[in-house]
């Protein structure tokens, strides 16, 4: 696949690019899109950059059936130099085919992606909004497309990546947020797919989340399916809390997906010489570290924001309440570090950025 070519099929039609101070997320999508192709026996085929398009596709899909599909999330940002700049972009490729192994969808050249990704914005460059806290949201994903009602993995697929420019994530700076620990539903368990970034995972979660929000949550922190008992995930993201100095962060177990923010904060935390661990958490032992006073930060971790601090959990009738509501001095500088590295403001001692040429 590394040497099939990219066919190129641009728009005359241009859309008009929304104002920085107006970029919501997900709502504007740039004029094109990267669409390959694959079918069973011949592989992956036709790999075209085209205009930003509806697709047609047959209503016996089997990803409107069995929900086979999966997805990626990144981000493009503006440098200083003129260049376009991505945030460990392999990571993500190779996330979305560990997310096609457990769903049984084919694997994607990660090489041949990322370099149509790379392509595909070096078309859409002046999309890539120069605004402080904008980027160019990147959407990598994959559906079924085969049209069979038979309850087996599909014959045919498209992959496509689509991109949207978005605004900040915090228009007033990182201000904490509250959480709702969820104790009825369940978003995944052990053997599930929980590890796959795939729709359905989302879909389980909406419920709680509506809930959450009608009691003026954020967020919901989703608690393990077995024993609800253990932390696993707060809404999209990962979960961080600072213990008495230490950072401690869910253990990756087969339920908790495999973030990208996550391991970058692990190795820049560990480049610090700041105690961490990764193990099981339970929302006993976070009540007593607050009683006790050494429970001194909690902060979410995602691509959307980077970092969300929390201010305050409610845990059955427990209100939990961290560092006064304030962000706390560790997700500071790490959400600081993390997007100065990805704007080139600070020096990447890691080699995370690739810069499209």
């Amino acid at each position: 696949m590394k040497s099939q070519s990219i066919q190129i099929d641009l728009t005359n039609e241009r859309k008009e690019k929304p104002p920085a101070d107006q970029l919501a997320f997900g709502k504007v999508y740039t004029d094109h899109m990267f669409v390959m192709d694959y079918t069973e026996g011949h592989g992956w085929h036709d790999a075209r950059i085209v205009p930003y398009q509806p697709f047609t596709i047959d209503p016996a899909a089997v990803v409107f059936h069995y929900g086979q599909t999966i997805f990626e999330g990144l981000k493009a940002y503006a440098g200083d130099n003129g260049k376009v700049r991505l945030f460990r972009p392999e990571q993500n490729m190779a996330r979305l085919n560990r997310s096609a192994e457990r769903m049984c969808m084919p694997q994607i050249d990660e090489e041949f992606a990322l370099e149509a990704l790379k392509e595909l914005l070096r078309i859409e460059k002046d999309w890539v909004p120069t605004a402080e806290g904008t980027s160019l949201y990147i959407r990598p994903f994959m559906i079924a497309t085969e049209p069979t009602l038979s309850v087996d993995a599909a014959k045919s697929y498209k992959f496509m990546i689509i991109l949207s420019p978005v605004g900040s994530y915090y228009k007033e700076g990182i201000d904490p947020v509250k959480i709702l620990v969820e104790n009825q539903y369940v978003r995944a368990v052990f053997g599930g797919t929980g590890t796959a970034k795939t729709a359905g995972n989302y879909a389980a979660s909406l419920k709680a989340q509506e809930q959450a929000s009608e009691l003026g949550y954020s967020q919901v922190l989703w608690l393990d399916g077995v024993e609800k008992k253990y932390v696993e995930e707060v809404g999209s993201m990962n979960i961080f809390f600072k213990i008495n100095g230490e950072i401690v962060t869910p253990a990756l177990n087969g339920s908790i997906l495999h973030g990208i923010t996550r391991d970058s904060i692990l190795k820049l935390l560990k480049h610090w010489d700041v105690p961490v661990s990764e193990r099981r958490i339970s929302m006993e032992e976070l009540k007593q570290a607050s009683d006790n006073g050494t429970l001194e930060e909690v902060f979410g971790a995602g691509t959307a924001a980077v970092i969300t601090p929390v201010g305050e959990m409610k845990w059955e009738e427990e209100n939990i309440i961290i560092n006064d509501r304030k962000t706390g001095e560790i997700s500071k500088k790490v959400y600081d570090n993390i997007t100065g590295i990805q704007l080139g403001k600070l020096e990447d001692p890691f080699g995370w950025i690739v810069e499209v040429e």
